[in-house]
């Protein structure tokens, strides 16, 4: 992942516009580190203390170092989140003409903040389904990371008040992107030809997206902040990434895993999110290649934890009396433990207990966040895979400012923090 863990994240978001770029990013950077694929459709052969890892519809990716102990005995040490960044998606018939303009009809994935994405330089990601000529199919992932879309706010001339009353933007009327002047052909047939791929006829499907281009950087007087898309939610993938194959040199009795989910933003209900079976099938695998059946993985199950990384809200100061007075996290003050009566994230007293005790044996500050008590709270993956798994978890993250929209801010510091404390931990199990 390279020496310095901003400079790798910066590059890690960089190449990774859309979660199919990401967890293909992730794989790259595991078989570096001596990890082994896996294909859930044939038979697993394990080695003792082996590395491997298993990709799930090209958007999930679980990965794990074999403890020196079975799982029944040691349990896994877990730590997950997820690949997927509110943003724009293509709709299927998503070509059309208006007042000369080609454009793009585009659905809203997520909690977008939309004024974000406007007047910005879009690029376009994501993968095409292909016809293979041999009857079957065959996936191929796209880039096209220059200014092919645009979408131009209307001029101040003609609504001279939309200082006063704030910028309303209709997701149907308003938030469709410029992509050219009346060409020939749609965007499939301009996209086969950029991509060489030539005849538009073999795309069976697509899942395409567009992602604003501008690089992330690092900011502030003194390189306090780093500015970037998609902070949310590839910056904690980046550092699980980073602690697992820092520690994979380290012995553990624990098998030591990292599981990356995509449709967390849009609530995780999928084969490959955190509400389906891809994480659990895989540990459920590993206790049966052991030897061990069902009161095997129960026993696993309850001698595990996961740590859920998912980022979390920054007080901002033009606007604090939107936080709880007494839980106001700051940026480069440390991980975020975040917590809420109504479960809407999993810590409990127990698991936020070990968390701060961790983040003390590490030498890393910590910070708490609860959610006004009059502001509805949001959630992450981790009150989903606890339930379904039935393991402890503590949701944890790393404050940010600007959170969904098209570029975030967070604390350079405090990634280095959220590295050494997950590093601690799959090294301490």
């Amino acid at each position: 992942m390279g020496v310095d863990p901003v400079s790798s994240l910066i590059t890690f978001i960089h190449d990774s516009p859309s979660p199919y770029h990401a967890v293909a990013a992730t794989a790259d950077c595991l078989r570096e580190s001596g990890f082994q694929p896996l294909d859930e459709s044939r038979p697993w052969d394990l080695s003792p203390e082996g590395r491997y890892y298993v990709e799930r519809g090209e958007s999930s990716i679980v990965a794990f170092i074999r403890g020196t102990e079975p799982a029944a005995a040691a349990g896994f040490a877990m730590i997950g989140a997820h690949t997927d960044s509110p943003n724009l998606r293509l709709k299927p018939r998503c070509d059309f003409e208006r007042e000369g303009y080609a454009q793009l009809g585009v659905e809203v994935y997520g909690g977008v903040l939309l004024a974000s994405w406007v007047d910005r330089d879009l690029g376009l990601s994501g993968r095409l389904i292909l016809d293979d000529g041999r009857g079957g199919r065959e996936s191929k992932r796209v880039l096209v990371d220059r200014a092919v879309a645009r979408i131009p706010e209307l001029a101040i001339h003609l609504d001279r008040d939309v200082n006063d009353r704030g910028l309303k933007l209709n997701k149907q009327q308003h938030m469709a992107p410029v992509v050219g002047l009346e060409p020939e052909g749609g965007i499939l047939e301009w996209l086969a030809s950029e991509t060489g791929l030539g005849d538009a006829s073999r795309i069976l499907g697509f899942d395409l997206m567009l992602h604003v281009l501008e690089r992330p950087t690092v900011g502030g007087m003194n390189g306090e902040f780093l500015f970037a898309p998609r902070l949310d939610n590839l910056a904690s993938c980046h550092a699980a990434l980073t602690a697992l194959t820092a520690a994979a040199d380290t012995s553990s009795a624990a098998t030591r895993v990292i599981s990356f989910h995509d449709h967390e933003e849009v609530g995780s209900g999928s084969s490959q999110g955190a509400q389906g079976s891809f994480l659990g099938d895989v540990l459920e695998r590993l206790i049966a290649l052991e030897g061990g059946g069902v009161e095997d993985f129960q026993t696993a199950r309850a001698k595990s934890m996961l740590l859920s990384a998912d980022m979390a809200h920054a007080v901002h100061p033009n606007y604090a009396d939107r936080h709880d007075p007494r839980h106001m996290p700051r940026i480069g003050q440390g991980p975020v433990v975040k917590i809420n009566a109504n479960m809407r994230y999993a810590t409990d007293g127990v698991t936020e207990a070990d968390f701060v005790r961790l983040c003390d044996d590490a030498e890393v500050p910590v910070q708490k966040f609860v959610m006004r008590s009059d502001l509805a709270c949001g959630s992450t993956i981790g009150p989903l895979i606890s339930t379904r798994l039935g393991v402890p978890c503590v949701d944890i993250g790393n404050p940010m400012l600007s959170m969904h929209s098209s570029r975030e801010m967070a604390g350079t510091r405090d990634h280095e923090l959220m590295i050494r404390v997950m590093t601690r931990f799959f090294e301490s199990r």
